[in-house]
């Protein structure tokens, strides 16, 4: 078996000739050797377990000629001889094509190999390192010693022989081996002593030969999946990052690096830095990493190889994994990066000039521009700085503008506002927590898995969508099917009125085919008779020409003697009808009447366009005096009817003054009338016939009846039942409410909204007249009724109820004048003062002096109006451009201070608002209030008051304080509308009858539009740049973009599937150490640069340029 042994590690590459040193010399030697390396097209056909298409040769060695051994038994036949040789090659754990090659040898060579390795199971001197609990033993002694220190140079030596035997064994043993050191628990012992080694033995060489022997374990399929399985495997092999041996380090990041490879690794090694990062005490994650990346070790190949180490695993942990097919995984992980100062470290370690790490810093900066260009096209960009703020949240703006989303935005941008600020308030976590938030919610996919970490525990983010959504789905769902009912309804109608139209315009449409036809008919008659009466004139003529020269005269005709005023000529006779019009088109009109024809006979009809007669008044007024009304009288009091009723003096000349409503009465049942509407309600009636309950169908007698007594109403019934809907809502007595008002409200029973309500049920003189005609049945009624009587007997109720919402509200009221007047008064100052308007005027003065000619021109001043007419005069070269947008070029170019104008002028939006007319209007009414309130305390004082009454007392304090306050409103408005006519008078506008909105609003807008031409040049210039970055850019970057990503994914799950069919984990990180998986990437990204010269090598480094050094 010592043959297939050294065979097997020949193969794979790894040098293991000092590990297989106890093998005898002559030993027969059959070794498999590989064909000539050749690059596959995927760059990685250098190693078997990457899919390569490299087939194995097996040769005899030349230097160990095999010799005749003697078998014990014959050769069995070839079915046994197969199934013994396959147990043999499965112990191996070879990949595919090592084992077709093994299973390709000649008979006597297979039986050969199995006999020899029977004969080494067999052999009763068989060492017993050949068994993994002789390792096992060791390595937990080792551990329970802790310290080196107890022992001489040679017996470290020795405890680190044992270590690397360990290594070599696990290598080169079988696959049995490597099962029972599973078994008996071999990778616990090695993490154990991993997490409890002391200080010297952790910067010893045991400590790499430790990190050797896991990695030993993970080259064959059953003991990698074994190391993957443990739960804190790759946890506690990140804690040896924490060590000054370089050679630990990089073995380290080489199988963490390979692990990110392996399929459901790459999560295991992010939560591994995790882990690190609280274990070393890291402020950040990768902070070690790129503390070393930047570090000199002095001694350039360990320095290099570190290095080397560090850049392969950040390739690998950025494009593996998630960030396969995840941009926004690779942005997030690359920007820890990035704030780690990852950058300029990179421009750093090219002076190193060593061409593998160079590979991995091409890589790293390859796919970082392609990202880039990827996240820019999104927004329609070429490139985005994410060191810019303001450029970044300008994209967010213009793509959730006309979103739904857009008030979220401004909502979360309110929120941040509010958010804590100080520098040194301990404030950054909650800042963080916000941060971590974003990033959950940007990674987590639709499964609810977090291909990083999840920073927040219990944090679904698709499931606090999902209630968010079922939330707005169920409101738009009612939304919607209102709007459908509405929609429905609206087409119904629209329906039938189309079908009505179209009902009409058929029936047009016939009458106008009938009338068409009727047309055609009368033209053709018409001209067959014109046809016969220009013969009959042309025969006329004749005769008469004959007649004239003739000596004869022919007899008169018929009727008389022939005159000129009855002859028959061809002027005489009526025109042509004119062509046949369109069938759309109505029928022409008749021929005029030739001249002199007879007129039209009395009676008869007038003739098509000479107009109809104007219809007569059907409601003639009457001089008639309206007769008296004799309406019967009910024989008890009913309910009112709430209508308007109309004047006398307007009912002659309409309808009202030919209706009789007396007949109306001899047909009314006036009994059953009474019984229905009466003023008494018999609510056992109800109760006993439900029916008759949704004919009566009032709030107020459903309220009655479940009272067993007659009630008495006599208010009106829509006005009761929102009083009793209001008594409701206040949820107290009428003794309650009594008593609040009387002690103006001490508990704040009495909310201002209820206050407001209770105003519009003031018991009114008939109100109070028909209560008090019925006092003495109070016990009997209704409930709104009661109420009111009730109220009425309180002495001024109306008074003393508008006095309390005035208070209440007084300060709420004055509290929104204030800022108002406020606004006026320091707006006005701030124009007044402000010396960089003054300025900007002066610049806009001369312009228009310099454009203006004739009596345009030569002024001393202008209008404040003609300032938002800047922007209305464009450019003859860029309609883009307008005078203002020009005004700011002149302002940057030469006065950059009156660019801060605005800062002067920030009250002018506020003042813009707001209407002076209605803002004295306000206060005047303050004064009324207050004037009312003097006049009803002045009233009570002089009156007898009840026990419980406190207006006096209460009032009196609040006319103290409200004056004093309102006297202060009263003089601040006073200066304001004295700083305004001043602000007025300032730009030669006291003439006019300016209000404060309008004066302040020329200002307002004249700024806004200052600030959207700023912006718009600003977006000129980035647009311009942009422009000109994405000709450089597009032409070199337009063919490799998706060819580049499908590369980089059929690599990489080449890989994993090659580690599924038990692929070697050495050649992993041979792959990754040496960067030959990124080899295909970087040949197109170095041809690309050949082709594209010079601007390929901007495009490439003009991050450096502005680069942020985080």
């Amino acid at each position: 078996m010592n043959e297939v042994v050294k065979m097997y590690a020949q193969n794979l590459g790894g040098d293991h000739n000092e590990d297989l040193g106890h093998l005898p010399a002559d030993t027969p030697w059959l070794a498999v050797t590989m064909a000539p390396r050749k690059r596959s097209r995927h760059g990685l056909g250098f190693l078997c377990c990457f899919g390569g298409s490299d087939i194995p040769e097996i040769n005899l060695r030349d230097n160990h000629p095999l010799q005749f051994l003697e078998f014990s038994s014959p050769i069995p036949n070839a079915e046994e001889l197969n199934i013994r040789f396959a147990e043999l090659v499965d112990e191996l754990d070879l990949t595919d094509k090592n084992r077709e090659a093994m299973f390709a040898l000649p008979p006597e060579k297979k039986w050969q190999i199995y006999c020899s390795k029977k004969k080494e199971q067999e052999d009763p001197n068989k060492l017993a390192t050949s068994w993994p609990d002789y390792y096992i033993d060791r390595i937990n002694s080792m551990a329970a010693m802790q310290s080196l220190y107890a022992f001489d140079e040679e017996e470290t030596e020795m405890r680190n022989q044992v270590v690397e035997d360990l290594k070599t064994a696990l290598r080169t043993q079988p696959m049995r081996f490597v099962t029972r050191f599973i078994e008996l628990e071999g990778l616990t012992c090695l993490l154990n002593f991993l997490r409890s080694m002391d200080h010297a033995t952790c910067e010893s060489r045991i400590h790499t030969s430790l990190i050797g022997c896991i990695k030993a374990l993970m080259n064959n399929s059953q003991g990698r999946a074994h190391v993957l399985a443990q739960p804190e495997a790759i946890s506690t092999i990140a804690q040896s990052l924490r060590t000054e041996n370089s050679k630990t380090k990089v073995a380290v990041l080489e199988i963490l690096g390979a692990v990110c490879l392996v399929p459901g690794g790459h999560k295991k090694v992010l939560q591994a830095m995790l882990h690190y990062q609280v274990y070393a005490a890291e402020r950040t994650r990768f902070q070690t990493l790129l503390n070393e990346l930047d570090r000199s070790l002095g001694r350039y190949r360990d320095e290099v190889n570190l290095k080397t180490a560090i850049m392969s695993f950040i390739n690998a942990v950025l494009n593996a994994g998630a960030g396969e097919d995840n941009l926004e995984f690779r942005l997030h992980l690359r920007y820890e990066f990035l704030m780690l100062g990852i950058q300029p470290v990179i421009d750093k370690l090219r002076q190193h000039e060593n061409a593998i790490l160079d590979k991995h810093l091409d890589f790293f900066e390859m796919v970082r521009n392609e990202d880039d260009l990827e996240l820019a096209r999104r927004f329609d960009m070429v490139h985005i700085d994410t060191k810019s703020a303001s450029q970044m949240f300008e994209l967010i703006h213009k793509k959730l503008k006309y979103t739904e989303a857009y008030p979220c935005l401004l909502s979360v941008l309110h929120h941040c506002l509010q958010m804590p600020y100080k520098r040194n308030g301990g404030y950054f976590q909650q800042w963080q927590l916000l941060d971590r938030i974003l990033q959950q919610i940007v990674l987590q996919d639709e499964r609810g898995v977090d291909p990083d970490l999840a920073p927040l525990e219990n944090f679904n983010v698709k499931n606090i969508v999902n209630m968010l959504i079922n939330e707005n789905e169920v409101k738009q769902w009612r939304d919607q099917a209102e709007k459908f009912r509405k929609e429905h309804m609206e087409l119904v109608s629209r329906l039938e009125r189309k079908e009505r139209e179209c009902e009409t315009k058929t029936l047009e449409k016939e009458e106008m085919m009938r009338t068409l036809n009727k047309m055609k008919d009368k033209l053709a008659r018409e001209s067959q008779e014109l046809r016969q009466a220009r013969g009959q004139v042309a025969e006329l003529v004749a005769q008469l020409s004959e007649l004239s020269t003739g000596p004869v005269s022919s007899p008169p005709p018929p009727g008389g003697p022939l005159t000129m005023s009855s002859s028959v000529t061809t002027n005489d006779l009526p025109p042509p009808p004119p062509p046949l019009p369109f069938a759309c088109c109505p029928p022409p009109p008749p021929p005029p009447l030739p001249p002199g024809g007879p007129p039209i006979p009395p009676g008869a009809p007038p003739c098509l366009g000479m107009g109809l007669p104007l219809p007569q008044d059907p409601y003639p007024s009457s001089d008639v005096p309206l007769r008296k009304k004799r309406v019967p009288q009910p024989s008890h009091p009913l309910k009112s009817f709430n209508w308007v009723k109309l004047n006398e003096e307007r009912v002659p000349g309409t309808v009202w003054n030919e209706i009789d409503d007396m007949q109306v009465f001899r047909i009314l049942d006036l009994e059953d009338f009474e019984k229905m509407f009466s003023a008494y309600q018999r609510h056992q009636e109800l109760i006993t016939n439900p029916p008759q309950q949704k004919e009566l169908g009032s709030t107020e007698d459903i309220y009655l009846a479940s009272r067993k007594v007659k009630e008495l109403s006599v208010i009106d019934g829509r006005r009761a039942q929102n009083c009793i809907i209001l008594l409701s809502k206040l949820k107290l007595s009428n003794e309650e409410i009594r008593q609040a008002i009387l002690k103006m409200d001490e508990q704040e029973d009495l909310a201002k909204d209820m206050l407001e309500q209770l105003l519009k049920f003031i018991p009114e003189k008939s109100d109070i007249d028909l209560l008090e005609e019925h006092k003495h049945e109070i016990e009997r009624m209704a409930r709104a009724d009661r109420f009111l009587y009730e109220m009425s007997r309180i002495d001024h109720y109306q008074q003393r109820l508008q006095a309390l919402f005035f208070k209440k509200k007084f300060q709420e009221r004055l509290a929104e004048a204030k800022p108002k007047v406020e606004a006026i008064l320091l707006a006005s100052r701030e124009l007044v003062r402000s010396k960089r308007l003054r300025q900007m005027l002066e610049v806009i003065l001369a312009i228009g002096n310099f454009m203006n000619k004739g009596q345009r021109g030569g002024a001393y001043g202008f209008r404040v109006a003609s300032l938002n007419k800047i922007a209305d005069t464009k450019s003859s070269i860029d309609r883009n451009i307008s005078l203002l947008h020009y005004l700011i070029m002149i302002l940057e170019k030469h006065f950059p201070d009156i660019l801060n104008m605005p800062s002067e002028l920030q009250h002018l939006p506020e003042a813009a608002k707001v209407n002076l007319a209605e803002l004295e209007k306000e206060v005047g009414n303050l004064r009324k209030g207050l004037r009312a309130v003097e006049v009803e305390l002045e009233y009570q004082r002089r009156q007898v008051r009840e026990p419980n009454d406190k207006f006096v007392p209460v009032m009196s304090d609040f006319i103290t304080v409200s004056s004093f306050s309102f006297s202060e409103l009263e003089d601040q408005l006073n200066e304001a509308r004295d700083k305004f006519g001043k602000a007025l008078m300032h730009f030669g506008e006291h003439d006019s009858k300016m209000q404060p909105d309008e004066f302040f609003g020329i200002f307002d807008t004249f700024l806004q539009a200052f600030s959207e031409a700023r912006q718009d040049l600003e977006a000129m210039r980035r647009r311009k740049e942009e422009e000109e970055r994405r000709a450089r850019m597009e032409a070199m970057l337009k063919e490799q973009r998706d060819r580049e990503r499908w590369q980089r994914q059929r690599k990489v799950l080449a890989a994993g599937s090659s580690l599924e069919e038990g692929g070697e984990f050495d050649d992993l990180v041979s792959a990754l150490r040496s960067g030959e998986v990124f080899d295909k990437d970087l040949c197109k990204l170095k041809r690309s640069r050949k082709r594209s010269g010079s601007q390929a090598l901007e495009v490439t480094r003009e991050r450096s340029i502005n680069r942020l050094h985080y």
